[in-house]
């Protein structure tokens, strides 16, 4: 969607044709270089020239303030670099700078230099510490040098700009320039950085209309802007807002959005062609320099102007261009969801007779003042009917909805039922005014708090005030700066005792009337308090609220939205961005006050305020106490069965986990309660917990840590019907069960390992395992087939076979007896064992499939061989599951 500009003249001075602009960062001053030689300081806020200076009678293309030193440096075609200082306006010094026309002055921001660029083809850095010695001289375009640009994440490098048709960076210190980016089809008349976020772009604006985007890292062109039907005389990122501003000889000033490249408005004041421009970061005035004369525009403020009556039943106002519409905001909510668009059915009021820059609701809601060119109207809010207008500056209401308070060419003025009741001049400059319980004022550095009927100071604070918020009932204040925000508690009771008495009063006001309760670093854009819950927005684009201390995240916002107000009637708090899109999010007043209660300790109130918590919310309230750590509360109150099946799992409540986990019937719950259980010794809770979440590995090692046949052989079934055949085969193999291993490995078509198995195991198997392998094999290669043995056909290759079976035989009935784990200490281990000579000499001890190693199974045993064994593992047998 397009920028929503609100482009503003803000200022106007007809003249000869103007070559140069500077602004002031500190004074609302503009330099003005002309073509007849003069060179003018207007102030802008004034509209009146300030100081002149007559530099030459040739044309002056050049010049620039040096803040730190109080001087304005001026360049002209007589080849002459001229220092002012602008408060005596003498000159400091002059000197031949080039040998050919100044065309641009830069004043480093840090080191004591001057950089110049000149149609001579060279840049040079002058030394004021050294009497504007030249320390420097860079050489390399071959044309004009028409502009230099520092750029502002490293003053140590510098961009050209040059009729050779280039665009050059240059590092401080070196003679040559760090590289060139080509791709302009004319000469190239100016250039700029971008100064927000970490883009490394300039931008160039050069003859035959053309603008182009680089990327100075990969010296690239990243996009060209076209639009402009003369040469590009102005380029610029603006310093604040996404734009990329451009001007040109076919007199029109152009605004494109620095990340889409989007032409988003372009003006024309017929003041004929452009040739210089000026911005400052912080503002965003731009100072623009014609053939006719000079002009500062501002382009408007980028919340919008929208407003909402939070009073009554949600009426919602904003202005598109002049118009002013309406909306109900109570019917628009029906059945949304959070962060949900809202719908809107726009009333049109009529038109605004100025500009509306700011729209503000009074606190009843009955009016609502329009703010913008210097002026205010206030309307009903109805029929939008005029009832009051004037001049101002600022505007602001008090908590009293008939008073209200202008700040108008440096006095503040405080109306009571539209009419004016005080007036006066703060003792420093006024730069910005609050309204609310207090009326605030901001000066340089500081803030002050007056009564509104009285005038009198209430307090006095040192702070560079960015907004001022108060709740409703006035006892609280959010004050935010640009890092940060702070929580003050007003004392109404201490002040006005104080003031009766005129005790207790120090320069600064009442002492002990602002109590600090919290700082939190956040920048917060926008905010409202509901009831103590402070709730804002961040430039981070979070809505979060700061309740008792702590901050509590409501949504990571997609966009920059701006907080309306909350209606307690529909429990809901709206948001609107810049384009007045207007979203809503739910939070119900008793879930605030309830929050208010635990952070304060409160834990009696905030249990009378529970039963007043609708059933829907509660689980916001448990996931609210959850992250305080009273877990106990938070499962009492949550309606959510996965939240309450994890605090019963925190808590260790394995019985109320049983129940949660039993309604759901899920696999991964089963298993979490299991491991809970296991924690606990509880293992039949266990057992029946893996039994239900088919978890037969950890039942596998339940059943052999226990010394559980039973459930051993339990498991061995239920995997074979899940077909996790390698469990299976452990449990089998674990059992005792040989014939029961090698009917699953024949089963699953694993033959060879079968009858390596059966030749160790259960020699008498060994035939008719081979005999299936052949038989398999044969389908597919006949001749590997025919290489495998039988040991009955082919008994030279198995010499010990008869014995084996005799072993087999002797010891069977051995391998179907489960030995007591009492008996395990006075076995023999298998590995130490030969069972071929134990046949010979009739001496069997112990039982044969049992081992004393826990990690020598059954498998290690080789009934052919008591020293050289082909032992076969369940790991060797990648059976699959």
């Amino acid at each position: 969607m397009p920028l929503k500009l609100d482009i503003k003249q803000q200022f106007l001075a007809r003249s000869d044709r103007v070559k140069c602009v500077d602004l002031h960062p500190k004074e609302p001053w503009m330099l003005v270089a002309l073509y007849n030689g003069n060179v003018h300081i207007w102030n802008h806020e004034t509209q009146q020239v300030q100081k002149s200076f007559e530099v030459s009678d040739v044309p002056v293309r050049a010049c620039c303030f040096v803040v730190r030193k109080s001087w304005i440096v001026t360049g002209s075609d007589d080849m002459m670099l001229r220092v002012y200082n602008y408060n005596t306006m003498e000159r400091v010094q002059n000197w031949e700078g080039h040998s050919d026309y100044i065309r641009c002055i830069l004043a480093h921001p840090t080191l004591p230099y001057i950089i110049t660029s000149s149609d001579d083809l060279s840049i040079k850095l002058w030394d004021w510490d050294k009497s504007m010695t030249q320390v420097q001289s860079l050489e390399g375009h071959s044309h004009y040098v028409m502009q230099i640009a520092l750029n502002p994440k490293d003053n140590n490098t510098f961009a050209s700009a040059s009729l050779d048709k280039t665009v050059k960076v240059w590092q401080l210190g070196s003679n040559s320039a760090n590289f060139s980016l080509e791709g302009h089809e004319k000469g190239v008349n100016a250039v700029d950085y971008f100064q927000g976020g970490d883009k490394p772009y300039l931008v160039s604006g050069a003859d035959y209309r053309s603008v182009r985007v680089w990327d100075y890292q990969n010296k690239s062109c990243v996009q060209v802007l076209e639009g402009h039907l003369e040469n590009v005389t102005l380029v610029s990122f603006h310093p604040e807002l996404p734009l990329i501003v451009s001007g040109g000889e076919d007199g029109s000033l152009r605004f494109w959005h620095s990340s889409t490249y989007r032409l988003e408005t372009n003006v024309n004041y017929g003041l004929d062609r452009i040739w210089c421009g000026a911005m400052l970061k912080g503002h965003n005035s731009i100072a623009i320099g014609y053939d006719e004369g000079s002009m500062i525009l501002r382009v408007g403020r980028e919340e919008p102007a929208m407003s909402m009556d939070t009073t009554g039943n949600g009426k919602f106002m904003w202005a598109k261009h002049s118009e002013v519409m309406q909306a109900n905001m109570k019917v628009a909510t029906l059945d949304l969801k959070d962060g949900e668009r809202i719908q809107l059915a726009a009333k049109d009021l009529g038109s605004c007779e100025i500009y509306p820059q700011t729209l503000q609701h009074n606190p009843n809601g009955r009016f609502v003042v329009v703010c913008g060119d210097g002026e205010y109207i206030i309307y009903t809010a109805m029929a939008l009917r005029n009832k009051q207008y004037g001049s101002a500056q600022e505007f602001v209401w008090a908590a009293d909805a008939s008073e209200y308070a202008i700040r108008d060419m440096g006095k503040v003025k405080v109306f009571k039922n539209f009419e004016e009741r005080n007036t006066f001049r703060p003792q420093q400059a006024c730069e910005g005014i609050f309204g609310g319980n207090l009326l605030g004022v901001k000066s340089k550095g500081s803030l002050s708090f007056h009564d509104w009927e009285t005038l009198e100071l209430i307090r006095r604070i040192e702070i560079s005030v960015k907004n001022v918020f108060w709740n409703e009932s006035g006892n609280l204040v959010a004050i935010t700066d640009s890092s940060s925000f702070y929580v003050l508690q007003y004392k109404a009771d201490v002040a006005n005792s104080a003031l009766q008495s005129q005790t207790n009063i120090d320069e600064d006001g009442v002492i002990d009337s602002l109590d600090i309760l919290g700082e939190t670093q956040d920048q917060v854009r926008t905010g409202k308090w509901v009831g103590d819950c402070f709730i804002y927005t961040t430039n981070h684009n979070r809505l979060n609220y700061y309740v008792g201390g702590e901050i509590v995240t409501i949504s990571h916002l997609d966009r920059v939205m701006y907080i309306l107000g909350y209606i307690p009637k529909t429990n809901c708090l709206y948001l609107g961005d810049k384009e007045c899109s207007v979203v809503s999010y739910s939070l119900p007043l008793p879930v605030l006050e309830y929050q208010t209660a635990i952070m304060r300790n409160d834990h009696e109130a905030a249990a009378h305020i529970l039963p007043s918590i609708s059933e829907d919310q509660r689980t916001r309230v448990a996931h609210f106490l959850d992250k305080q750590g009273f877990k106990e509360q938070a499962l009492a109150v949550s309606n959510d069965a996965d939240h309450k099946f994890d605090l019963s799992l925190q808590l260790k409540e394995t019985k109320f986990a049983f129940e949660l986990a039993e309604q759901a019937d899920n696999q991964d719950k089963w298993k979490q309660l299991s491991e809970l259980a296991l924690s606990k010794c509880e293992f039949n809770l266990a057992r029946n917990c893996m039994l239900r979440a088919g978890d037969y590995a950890s039942l596998l090692l339940l059943a052999t840590s226990a010394g559980d046949r039973e459930l051993l052989e339990q498991v061995a079934e239920l995997a074979m019907s899940a077909g996790q055949t390698n469990i299976a085969f452990t449990c089998f193999i674990t059992l005792g069960e040989l014939q029961k291993c090698l009917n699953l490995l024949c089963d699953s078509g694993h033959y060879p390992e079968a009858s390596f198995m059966a030749h160790t195991y259960l020699p008498s198997e060994t035939c008719s395992v081979v005999e299936r392998w052949v038989e398999s094999l044969g389908t597919t290669s006949r001749k590997v087939a025919e290489s495998i043995a039988d040991p009955i056909k082919y008994e030279n290759l198995f010499p010990d076979f008869q014995q084996a079976l005799k072993a087999q035989s002797a010891f069977s009935t051995q391998h179907s007896e489960s030995t007591p784990a009492v008996q395990y200490p006075s076995l023999p281990l298998n590995i130490n064992r030969n069972l071929l000579k134990e046949l010979e000499q009739e001496q069997p001890v112990g039982a044969s499939v049992h081992t004393k190693d826990p990690d020598i199974e059954l498998d290690d045993l080789d009934l052919l061989d008591g020293d050289e064994g082909n032992g076969l593992t369940a790991d060797d047998l990648n059976l699959g599951d």
